[in-house]
């Protein structure tokens, strides 16, 4: 087995330090990671069997104006309901064989090898998880966190156990023609999505349709979020809305998508003591593997409040 067991407490301590850096990483670069933590919409929670997220789907009409007398409305109101979502789990390894530990002897060698590692693991973590917040959940035999592809690109099917070909309330609005990008499609999703001052926060599309959104303004008139630029981000409103591309979204210029956000009811939810949480190296965790083992893992899942305040089109570019 690899060398000096004192290694294994010297790895550990190296890699639970530098977890907090690790979380705030994942965090940063991306834009929808990046959005989703800035509007505070990445939550820990102490856990349970599985995340409840309250819906109001319908008015209380039992509102009205009354006089003196008059006999108040009691009546028992529907219109609130819950969608429960399932924990998922992801994890990622970083090992260290026993030749690399003897070609980096000494602790600040073998630290500046594992502080490699982590990186990687890192970089591996945000690209992965990025991924899956775009698909739909049913990647690695549905062991994937859910994404957008499942909340707002598909329509009439299951989301949080709510059945949305019998409850149509719980659909987004889709505009899936295909038809070459417009200003007048884009305003008409954003409508649709919207109700009254509660719109779309953030608009997500890929490279291709961001540069057609682009090539669709008059020169002088295109402006930025301040604070997407300043993240890092290229953006161009849209009304009151930044525009963004991922790269994560495939390039493609028929049938691109393009969603319109409202994160106020997007939340990416973690366990508390399970949220990119790191293990204590060990020697041995395979049986004859001459390497030392640690583990960072996340129990979570993206869920959604209020699936008809998101949007979604397919344009051309």
């Amino acid at each position: 087995m690899a060398g000096n067991p004192d290694f294994n407490a010297i790895l550990s301590t190296t890699l639970q330090n530098y977890q907090p850096t690790l979380v705030d990483n994942i965090f940063k670069d991306l834009v929808l990671l990046e959005h989703l933590n800035s509007k505070g919409r990445v939550q820990v929670e102490e856990g349970g069997t599985s995340i409840v997220e309250p819906l109001l789907y319908a008015v209380n009409n039992t509102v009205g104006s009354y006089s003196g007398y008059d006999t108040i409305d009691l009546t028992p109101q529907d219109g609130i309901s819950a969608a429960n979502y399932q924990w998922k789990q992801m994890a990622a390894s970083i090992a260290i064989s026993g030749i690399e530990e003897a070609q980096n002897r000494g602790t600040e060698a073998i630290i500046k090898l594992l502080n490699a590692k982590i990186q990687q693991a890192e970089m591996s973590i945000k690209s992965s998880l990025n991924t899956m917040l775009y698909s739909d959940g049913t990647g690695n035999g549905s062991k994937d966190f859910n994404g957008l592809g499942n909340i707002v690109a598909t329509a009439n099917n299951t989301v949080g156990g709510i059945d949305a070909s019998a409850n149509t309330w719980w659909n987004p609005y889709q505009d899936v023609s295909a038809s070459t990008l417009s200003l007048v499609d884009m305003g008409k999703v954003y409508n649709n999505a919207s109700k009254g001052s509660d719109v779309p926060d953030i608009i997500v599309t890929n490279e291709d349709l961001f540069s057609k959104y682009e090539s669709l303004l008059t020169q002088n008139v295109r402006y930025q979020d301040v604070a997407k630029a300043n993240a890092g981000f290229q953006n161009l409103m849209f009304k009151q809305t930044p525009v963004v591309y991922d790269l994560a979204l495939a390039a493609d210029t028929s049938a691109a998508p393009m969603y319109f956000l409202n994160t106020k009811y997007l939340k990416l939810v973690g366990m508390n003591g399970h949220w990119f949480n790191t293990t204590d190296f060990q020697s041995g965790t395979v049986a004859g593997v001459d390497a030392r083992y640690a583990l960072i893992m996340a129990f979570g899942e993206l869920v959604c409040s209020n699936r008809s305040r998101q949007g979604y089109l397919t344009a051309n570019a």
